[in-house]
């Protein structure tokens, strides 16, 4: 059974001391349908590949992850860890943080339709309200997706939101990417791909990176720069 977000999370009043996020907008909830159907009718003519070594971390992940994923793969990252998790039952539950700004209310409203729970924040609005909510929903039982270099890069730029959550949470966190070869690269700040229909789509994933409660800033930046890397080797320029 698919699961239904609750999509009152990110339209709460303001409160003193609260950053309240940008709720979807009537016309943004309109367009997600539209960005809805369009990402479901490329996705299923797409081929999909996923490496022998990849199949072998995916069986050996424990039961609740945090999916590390750079800001310009978004297009097809739901469609990649729908087609994971069906492989290795049992059945998986994801929460995502999404920008709290104007713009991010689109986004969060297409991750809706696709079953996931949007937690509104970054590390430039609302990360630590984020950080607890995504916390919260660990807590539930849900994997966790988050793009490190996102919503405003540097791209290719791990920011250091992610290592605190995988601290917190005492979940690994998963580099995750995927290479198309026939794809459009417009001239955003990312270079976000966004595939043509019947591309070939191969997925990778990379081990897992723990990052200990105790961790020392030392140890956390280690870390953060060997997901950086690892996220880079896994993905095409």
């Amino acid at each position: 059974m698919q699961h239904r977000p609750n999509t009152n999370t990110h339209q709460t009043r303001p409160v003193q001391g609260v950053v309240v996020p940008h709720a979807p907008t009537a016309l943004q909830r309109a367009l997600a349908w539209v960005v809805f159907g369009l990402v479901n009718a490329v996705a299923a003519s797409l081929r999909y590949r996923f490496d022998p070594q990849t199949l072998q971390i995916a069986s050996r992940l424990p039961r609740q992850v945090i999916f590390c994923v750079w800001h310009n793969r978004l297009a097809l990252s739901l469609i990649a860890y729908r087609r994971l998790a069906k492989r290795f039952p049992p059945a998986h539950r994801l929460a995502a943080m999404v920008s709290a700004s104007k713009d991010g209310g689109l986004l969060a409203a297409v991750l809706e339709l696709f079953g996931v729970q949007p937690v509104r924040g970054s590390t430039s609005r609302r990360g630590q309200q984020a950080l607890l909510e995504l916390t919260s929903w660990a807590e539930r039982g849900y994997d966790l997706a988050i793009t490190p270099d996102g919503p405003r890069g540097p791209c290719y730029v791990v920011q250091d939101g992610v290592m605190s959550l995988a601290q917190v949470t005492g979940l690994p966190v998963v580099p995750f990417s995927y290479d198309l070869d026939w794809k459009i690269r417009p001239g955003s700040w990312d270079r976000f791909l966004i595939p043509l229909p019947f591309a070939r789509c191969h997925m990778r994933l990379a081990d897992p990176i723990y990052v200990p409660r105790d961790a020392t800033d030392e140890q956390r930046e280690q870390l953060r720069r060997q997901l950086e890397q690892t996220l880079k080797s896994i993905s095409s320029p």
